[in-house]
């Protein structure tokens, strides 16, 4: 199996004019075994972005290096896909257009034009190819951003917060479609998150970074088996001990009462 990332000792610094400088990552060393699940999660700021784009190619880190099996990252490439925050469509295309536009880009949708229509139904768009954007929900384009990112079948798939923008229990059905993707073609996938339930729930691993500059504090393994559920004793358990590490568990006090 292919698709192992290997994190070494990545520090990124922003030059901000003026010679003001901003350090995002410091130093920042984890292996992610090859068809993994992992969360990155986080204090807001802290990197956890800047960090994927460095796995994407592009950013190049200032220390450091990433290497996917073995090969050092020094720009994009098909072998990693990418979906965002915001589902990101171009709203003059249709969903079928959408899908397909990586393969067109890379002179390869003639041969691959089938693959266009079983993940747009691997998905569960099947008889929205010809719909626009702005005709579906939410929910229904981040699954076109999914197949647009998968129908390359790229070794390594980034979700950058993929479903921060959506309702909760539209995101819950998305998280089972993810997990659905993932187990069903072996894909290492990494997502930033700021949803630690969420992180609970997907992940094999969950690596917890500590405030700007960024550096690993933790990682977690969730040793449960999929499907997972939310109110399960151990669910909670990792729950809490996540929140503690990022200090936001907090503390019931006692609270003396005079009459």
């Amino acid at each position: 199996m292919s698709g192992e990332i290997k994190l070494s000792n990545i520090t990124k610094i922003f030059n901000q004019g003026e010679a003001e400088e901003v350090t995002a990552l410091n130093g920042v060393d984890f292996t992610i075994p090859a068809g993994s699940f992992v969360s990155l999660i986080g204090p807001s700021g802290c990197g956890k972005t800047t960090l994927l784009r460095c796995i994407a190619g592009l950013e190049t880190p200032t220390a450091g290096e990433v290497l996917v099996d073995g090969t050092k990252i020094t720009k994009p490439g098909s072998d990693r896909g990418f979906a965002f925050q915001q589902a990101n469509l171009f709203p003059w295309l249709s969903i079928r257009d959408n899908v397909a536009f990586g393969l067109r880009a890379r002179h390869i949708y003639k041969d691959r034009r089938n693959d266009v229509d079983e993940f747009i139904k691997l998905v569960g768009l099947e008889g929205f190819e010809k719909s626009f954007p702005h005709q579906l929900s939410g929910g229904m384009n981040q699954r076109a951003s999914l197949a647009r990112a998968l129908v390359g079948h790229p070794k390594i798939l980034l979700l950058d917060e993929p479903l921060g923008a959506l309702d909760a229990f539209t995101r819950m059905t998305m998280q089972d479609e993810i997990l659905r993707l993932w187990k069903e073609h072996n894909t290492t996938m990494v997502m930033v998150t700021h949803d630690v339930d969420e992180a609970v729930y997907l992940s094999d691993y969950v690596v917890v970074m500590s405030p700007r500059p960024a550096k690993v504090e933790r990682i977690i393994a969730v040793e449960l088996s999929h499907p997972r559920a939310r109110g399960q004793d151990i669910f909670l358990k990792y729950r809490t001990q996540i929140l503690e590490i990022l200090d936001y568990a907090g503390k019931v006090q006692e609270v003396e009462y005079a009459i």
